[in-house]
């Protein structure tokens, strides 16, 4: 059991850690059209075999590699050329994989709700680019009663959230450019199935309080063919605002401090015929963190934008 509980680490999960890959998004640097909206089907495969306990890296034991799954369907619409709505929800699996063949079982099932706006409060050209800058807030809320207190194979953290951003972005006429946000994440309180839990003292209560974060991303992008493609080199952190470390011998919970800086590669390609299908894909790594899995990432997807209302040309 001691081995057990060792291995065990908060999976990053939820609102403001997700790696979500689609047209638009409230943390890209693009606008839609008034009146078009893009529908986006994409799919998630995470695993670690490797945890931070507090500072300390430690490799899993009993329970080997840890394997995350999500499929995401996802829209964006533009309600004016300045304002956009987003709507996301996404279904995750977790499971591990021994050299027995398992001794613990995964978790399945919808997560969380998201919904969410953007504004583009600045555009303004000069002789070599473009500045533009932007305001977006997202609020997501669980939809299914899953357990969240069940680490590392719970599906998420259980509460509700609300992510305010701020996102600056430089063009150059040459196609490259950089686009930098920071912003907060509010999280809730979850409930757990027990009575009493340990948090740098001794609470009598099934609900824990869920650190609040402060997140960062620098992006380094170039259009290709046109416009017709885009790739981008990300790095982005999460540092929470309060919480406490896995202790060594137990299991981690939804109290934690969970930090991490994570680097990544995305790509985009928007077809001409048929007009507005596209396809996207990622990759990603955290290569630190505090509390967190050192998680390696992968997903595809799919994306088709049309307008609405009016059928564009």
């Amino acid at each position: 059991m001691k081995n057990y509980f060792r291995t065990l680490v908060l999976l990053a999960g939820g609102l403001g850690l997700s790696y979500i890959t689609m047209a638009q998004t409230p943390t890209d640097g693009l606008m839609m059209p008034k009146g078009d909206i893009c529908f986006l089907l994409n799919y998630e495969y995470g695993q670690f075999d490797h945890y931070w306990e507090g500072e300390t890296l430690r490799k899993n034991g009993t329970i080997a590699k840890v394997q995350r799954r999500t499929a995401l369907v996802m829209a964006a619409y533009g309600i004016s050329n300045k304002l956009d709505a987003y709507v996301g929800l996404p279904h995750v699996s977790t499971n591990s994989t021994t050299p027995n063949g398992g001794k613990f079982a995964g978790a399945s099932g919808i997560q969380d709700l998201s919904l969410g706006l953007k504004y583009e409060a600045l555009r303004k050209r000069g002789e070599k680019g473009e500045w533009t800058a932007f305001g977006s807030v997202v609020f997501s809320t669980p939809v299914s009663n899953y357990l969240s207190d069940y680490q590392p194979y719970s599906i998420g953290i259980g509460a509700p959230q609300i992510a305010w951003r701020a996102l600056v972005e430089y063009e150059w006429n040459n196609g490259f450019y950089l686009r930098g946000n920071g912003g907060y994440t509010w999280k809730g309180y979850t409930e757990a199935e027990r009575e009493y839990y340990y948090n740098e003292g001794s609470y009598y209560t099934a609900w824990m309080d869920v650190p609040s974060a402060w997140t960062y991303e620098a992006v380094l992008g170039k259009w290709f063919m046109d416009k017709s493609l885009r790739v981008e080199l990300s790095y982005n952190s999460s540092i929470s605002t309060s919480g406490d470390d896995i202790r060594a011998y137990n299991a981690p919970q939804p109290t934690n401090k969970v930090d991490m800086d994570r680097v990544g590669v995305f790509a985009q390609y928007f077809f001409k015929k048929p007009k507005g299908l596209g396809i996207v894909a990622s990759y990603s790594r955290v290569i630190h963190g505090r509390n967190a899995p050192e998680m390696t990432a992968i997903s595809a997807g799919v994306t088709y934008q049309f307008g609405l209302f009016t059928p564009k040309n």
